[in-house]
This record gives structure tokens, sequence and C-alpha cells, in this order.
């Protein structure tokens, strides 16, 4: 019997990976995160991580963000060259696979310290975010279209 853990269906209920398995045609379940850790969790755990360390003084936010953008470089890479990619990533090996949850894991890592130092509450700022696209791009004007928002006329 298959269990579901972190978002992932395994076949004998055991996994570390958070690699779910390929997709497979259109029977293939909605994807969903595990709903732990939280940010604020990730956040603690990197803290800690970090003054084990002492490294707090070298993570300020410019060598964060600095750290952000060479980690999306290095996630970048893995899809270079490659074309369009379907979504869950389906012709890729697990070894790819595997690169690309580690790098997306080091981009949010470095994207949760960096709130953090910035003293920006992810979670709320997120869902603010998402209100004021809601309003700038409201469905009824914008439904399958690729335009920014300033080209749409009322």
């Amino acid at each position: 019997m298959a269990a579901q853990q972190n978002g992932c269906v395994h076949a004998n209920g055991v996994s570390n990976s958070p690699v779910s398995p390929n997709p497979s045609g259109p029977e293939r379940e909605q994807f969903s995160f595990s709903a732990e850790p939280s940010l604020e969790h990730i956040r603690r755990l990197q803290a800690e991580f970090t003054d084990e360390r002492n490294w707090s003084q070298f993570h300020q936010p410019r060598n964060l963000l600095l750290a952000l953008v060479g980690e999306v470089g290095e996630l970048a890479e893995l899809f270079q060259w490659r074309g369009e990619v379907a979504e869950g990533l389906p012709d890729w090996s697990d070894a790819d696979r595997e690169k690309v949850s580690q790098e997306l894991s080091d981009v949010c890592i470095y994207l949760v310290e960096l709130a953090e130092k910035c003293r920006i509450d992810l979670p709320t700022a997120v869902l603010q975010k998402m209100e004021l696209n809601r309003r700038k791009y409201p469905a009824s004007k914008v439904h399958g279209s690729a335009k920014k928002y300033t080209e749409y006329t009322d």
C-alpha cells in the first residue's frame, strides 16, 4: 500500500527523498508540498546552523543576496540547453531531479535567511503580494494572456 510522505507517494511508505516520482500521463496526482517544515521552522534551523558555525558575521543581506543569485545560477544551469521542460521533469533522470531538489533547497534557504536579515515576514509578504497581483491581473481581464498589467486597457 502506498503512503503519502512529503508530498510524494512511496510504495514502501518510507523515503527521505523530497523528489516525487516522475508523473506519468493525464492521471498524475495534483502536487502539493508537505505541511512541515514551515518557513519559520526552516528559518530557525538555518539560524541554528549559522550560529553553530559563527557565520552570522558573513550572513549579511548583501552577501546573502549574492549567494542566492549564485544558487539561482546553479539551478538555471541544470535547465540550460534542454529546451522546453515538461512539468514534473518526466524525461529527467532521478540523479538530475535530485540535483534540482538540492539547488531549489539552496535557493529557499538563502531566500528565507535573507528575509530574516531584512526583517521581512515572508509568508505575510507573499500573501500581500498575491493580493496585489489579483488586483493588477483580474482573471476576467487577463485570462489566457501573458501581457504585462500595463498593457491592458479598461
